[in-house]
């Protein structure tokens, strides 16, 4: 199903799917290696409004909502930074801009849409960053705080793979931050959908990587 049916904007509802596995995983043209001295993690978009086109209870969500905490945990406890974007309720349409023609006025402020879904919520020590447009690093102080915390490296998982997660991957690589993208902690429209995220970044900005091998490093 796409984004804008009968040519009005908004978001599908998905249809399970299977999340890709090691041996999916496609090959990337860059030779970089994850360090856990160098990265953070951002979780990118885990808010209640952006998971609700998905079965709770069925892959992909069910299964990349206990990677994603596996991947926060792991990060926390080895002192690597992890960073949230999280849209804001009520955007004044003005500062949605061109989003707007194609996904609507977004989410409301209200706690069945704003918050990041309870499992993945932020603890005491996270970044939750303002997220303006599909890179997190618009309008932000990701690179900023990144930078002042001698991290080159980002670990991208969340929601949508196609969309937010892989602009945020092209955004880093043209900042001179390696991206890696966590394949079995992403969400997507469908495994189509999932599988051209993962192609595209490992062809031009990023390294896929499971979420067992990041562990292994964290």
């Amino acid at each position: 199903m796409t984004a804008k049916l009968g040519g009005k904007p908004g978001l599908p509802t998905v249809a399970p799917y299977d999340l890709p596995r090691a041996d999916e995983l496609p090959k990337p043209r860059a030779p970089w290696k994850l360090d856990r001295d160098r990265a953070a993690l951002l979780i990118h978009d885990m808010q209640n409004y952006f998971l609700r086109i998905f079965d709770a209870d069925a892959a992909p969500i069910a299964p990349v909502i206990a990677n994603i905490a596996a991947l926060a945990k792991a990060a926390r406890a080895a002192g690597v930074p992890v960073f949230y974007t999280a849209q804001e309720g009520n955007q004044d349409r003005r500062d949605r801009g061109l989003q707007a023609d194609l996904w609507g006025p977004g989410m409301s402020a209200a706690p069945e849409h704003q918050p990041v879904v309870a499992p993945l919520a932020p603890e005491p020590g996270d970044f939750v960053l303002v997220k303006h447009r599909y890179s997190a690093f618009q309008r932000s102080n990701l690179e900023a705080l990144m930078r002042a915390r001698g991290r080159d490296q980002l670990i991208i998982c969340g929601v949508y793979a196609h969309i937010g997660c892989t602009l945020t991957a092209a955004d880093a690589f043209m900042r001179d931050i390696e991206p890696f993208m966590a394949a079995d902690a992403l969400a997507d429209f469908s495994r189509a959908k999932h599988d051209l995220a993962l192609s595209y970044a490992a062809d031009v900005c990023a390294v896929p990587l499971m979420t067992a091998a990041i562990l292994e490093v964290l």
